[in-house]
């Protein structure tokens, strides 16, 4: 049985932002699950995930807007609460965690997890670009173990910044939890998804340029043709207002929607006719897999990295090169008329929790 004496602790940003935090409120959420203590460390505990949080997760807020003014109090937070290993997750998030376990001079594991794929992270300042992979280069050094999301994060990390290729695991995401089962089986009631309504084409994620929803919507109106179908996209962010005037210059105000965030998106999966996702870079993009357990028919851009890992190069849905409006535009088609098959069971197992956090566990204690 595990010791709750000894506290496992993992560290992130917050309760909101993308999958990158979600996916850590479900590890921590499995991790309880195994009878360990654990607590969720955040630089500041709000965000849209607060009502995921198992029960037996203590949340520690550090009350610091930006990750760096943290570094203080994590290491109190350290010395004071002597956890036995710390999963730190985002790369600022773990040089911060990094930078504190050396201040505090405590013996505490350190592992770090990489989340998205470095090189084509183009977010921030230039000079913040540039600087990214010597910081990560050299401090991912200090941590007692390097974990990446997927191969192609993995081989990425190891290329951009001269780690080496054996010092970093590859663990997915618990993606596929009891509790996103519980979700996927609520009742939907939303006008367009109701029988007898024309087919839906869903995506899912923040509106920002990494998931280049305006490829999407320029596919989608090359696709649509006489099917009658809509574009539903879930989800907010700074591009909103630049996607809805691209929706009105293609004349779809009445077939694309942006309802903004929705707090259980599995429904829409499982009743949308094909799910699209039209990103430029991921890292191990769990909407996907998401959509793969809701068995909705998909087709993706082979972006780096995670979507040609995740559908085994194509077995589980249809992959289009990256940015290429005919080429999704097809795909689309193809889904619409029923020519992509619905995803096995095969295809998001190894993605459920609990294979995922022993991975974890073993990487943090041996377990």
């Amino acid at each position: 049985m595990p010791d709750r004496s000894q506290r496992l602790a993992i560290l992130t940003s917050s309760l909101g932002g993308g999958g990158a935090q979600r996916s850590m409120v479900k590890l921590a959420g499995g991790i309880a699950d195994r009878g360990y203590g654990i607590d969720l460390v955040l630089g500041h505990a709000d965000g849209h995930y607060a009502s995921e949080v198992h029960p037996s997760v203590r949340i520690v807020d550090l009350g610091a807007r930006k990750m760096v003014l943290s570094i203080p109090s994590f290491a109190r937070y350290l010395r004071h609460e002597r956890p036995r290993a710390v999963l730190s997750s985002l790369n600022h998030v773990n040089i911060v965690g990094l930078w504190a376990r050396r201040l505090s001079r405590v013996s505490t594991r350190m592992v770090v997890s990489e989340r998205n794929t470095l090189s084509m992270a183009k977010h921030g300042s230039w000079w913040r670009q540039r600087l990214r992979p010597h910081l990560i280069g050299r401090f991912y050094r200090w941590a007692d173990a390097i974990v990446a999301v997927s191969e192609g994060v993995s081989e990425d990390l190891s290329t951009a910044t001269g780690l080496s290729p054996e010092s970093i695991a590859v663990i997915p995401n618990p993606i596929i939890t009891p509790n996103v089962r519980r979700m996927a089986e609520e009742s939907l009631d939303h006008p367009w998804l109701s029988d007898g309504e024309p087919p839906v084409v869903l995506a899912v994620g923040r509106l920002a340029p990494q998931k280049d929803f305006g490829t999407l919507i320029a596919a989608f109106a090359e696709a649509r043709g006489t099917t009658g179908a809509r574009l539903l996209i879930l989800g907010d962010g700074p591009e909103r207002t630049i996607l809805e005037t691209l929706a009105r210059g293609r004349g779809l105000q009445a077939e694309v929607a942006m309802p903004g965030w929705v707090d259980n998106p599995y429904p829409f999966l499982r009743h949308a006719a094909l799910f699209a996702l039209s990103s430029r870079w991921e890292g191990l993009p769990g909407v996907l897999i998401e959509a793969l357990f809701c068995g909705v028919p998909i087709v993706a851009t082979d972006c780096p990295s995670g979507p040609r890992e995740i559908l085994e190069g194509g077995r589980h849905g249809r992959l289009v090169p990256v940015g290429d409006v005919d080429a999704l535009a097809g795909a689309i088609q193809h889904g619409l008329a029923g020519e992509i098959a619905r995803p096995s069971a095969s295809s998001w197992q190894p993605y459920e929790q609990e294979a995922v956090v022993t991975r974890y566990l073993d990487v943090l204690i041996g377990a």
